[in-house]
């Protein structure tokens, strides 16, 4: 009995198409469900959409840890509903034309750890309903601010109107908002012209498989395997018997200053589960590859 396929590839979506048909693809041509992406990308943008399969869909939320980079492009002087060219765009009347310093010397106030506030059109929940389902309905909506993380913020172009920046983010930050509220501490307004995600993690654009390129033998032949997903975790090497111990569901002590989540691997190096601190202060495998958790 062969083993289920399992792994993780970067493909390179290009702009108009949705990560749903990214998923889609990557599962016709490996004839399989068992797949998914760690993290959406608009179909107005371009670039690195990372797709679980098998075993790895288990490991999402640990790919959504990883820091995201971005090249971004915005037009000043002008804004939409949405905060990009998916809407309306207005021009304002006699917009300020901020200099590449007074931009520059905007930018430290969103670097780091900040309150960000999701865009109206989003995919965020507003009572129970998708904020851009409201928004196009023309219904007010009204999205507390939440934490993000922006470590890199750049101006790597500047020419009125049109500012380009690189960043690299944490998971469920919103690229738009940054154009948005960068545009407004200058004094002007902004929408998003272009997105391209170059990297998620180690994940770059240059090693991704192009979507008009994804096959049965493209996709094998890419896929690397699922402990690729999980980098930044720390890794802990099981032998043969507390292997068997820990794919049973027995606890394992790895001592009071072991980390919360930690990579098991066999002694071939394969992943088999992530470690986490159970409430006794030993690990439990979850997931679990090798048995039922």
């Amino acid at each position: 009995m062969h083993e289920p396929l399992t792994g993780v590839i970067a493909i390179d979506k290009p702009a108009g198409v949705s990560s749903r048909r990214v998923v889609d693809a990557v599962a016709a041509a490996l004839g399989t469900k068992a797949v998914g992406h760690a993290g959406t990308l608009d179909p107005l943008a371009e670039g690195v959409v990372v797709v679980c399969v098998g075993h790895a869909t288990k490991l999402v939320d640990f790919v959504h840890e990883l820091p995201k980079h971005y090249r971004g492009t915005f037009l000043l002087g002008r804004s939409s509903p949405s905060d990009d060219l998916e809407t309306e765009v207005v021009a304002e009347a006699a917009p300020v034309r901020p200099t590449r310093a007074d931009l520059e010397a905007a930018l430290p106030a969103f670097r780091g750890a900040i309150l960000q506030r999701p865009c109206d059109y989003s995919a965020v929940h507003v009572g129970g309903k998708r904020a851009y389902r409201l928004a196009r309905k023309g219904r007010p909506v009204e999205l507390a601010a939440k934490p993000v993380r922006i470590d890199r913020l750049e101006v790597t172009a500047y020419d009125w109107p049109r500012l380009e920046l690189a960043i690299v983010c944490s998971s469920g930050t919103f690229v738009r908002a940054i154009g948005r509220d960068l545009a407004t501490a200058v004094g002007t307004r902004a929408v998003m012209e272009s997105l391209v995600r170059t990297a998620v993690g180690p994940f770059t654009r240059a090693a991704a498989l192009p979507l008009a390129g994804v096959s049965s033998e493209a996709v094998r032949g890419g896929l690397l395997p699922a402990a690729a997903a999980v980098p930044h975790l720390p890794r802990h090497t099981l032998d043969a018997a507390s292997l068997s111990h820990a794919v049973s569901g027995g606890l394992v002590d790895l001592g009071v200053d072991a980390a919360a989540a930690i990579a098991a691997v066999d002694l071939a190096g394969d992943l088999v589960g992530i470690l986490r601190r159970h409430d006794s202060g030993r690990h439990r495998l979850r997931p679990n590859f090798r048995g039922a958790g």
